[in-house]
């Protein structure tokens, strides 16, 4: 069964960086990404990536969010600059192939001001 690993989040001071990462030991993925949450709201899209390399952002990320690939490493990536409180949020790392969409269980990103 496809397994997603988040790793990288942490406590950052607003206007600083992180880089989160997520590792699958399949090759089936076409595609990966990330979305977000905070509590008592809805899990918002933020970024994903193909397997050809295309990207997708949503439009209130893109800029200070980058989301790049190691397809040797089947890991993602997501490079998250000038960081602001309201980045605050577990990240989820997700995978899909042809028919599922497979979820990886969370990385914290607290920003604080």
């Amino acid at each position: 069964q496809v397994q997603l690993v988040e790793s990288g989040g942490g406590l950052v001071q607003a206007g600083g960086s992180l880089r989160l990462s997520c590792a699958t030991p399949t090759f089936s993925i076409n595609a990966m990404g990330w979305y977000r949450q905070v509590p008592g709201r809805q899990r918002e899209f933020v970024a994903r990536i193909t397997s050809g390399g295309r990207t997708n952002y949503a439009d209130s990320r893109k800029g200070r969010f980058t989301i790049s690939r190691d397809s040797a490493k089947n890991t993602i990536y997501l490079q998250i600059d000038s960081l602001k409180p309201e980045d605050t949020a577990v990240y989820y790392c997700y995978g899909e192939d042809s028919i599922n969409v497979y979820w990886g269980q969370g990385t914290q990103v607290t920003v604080s001001s």
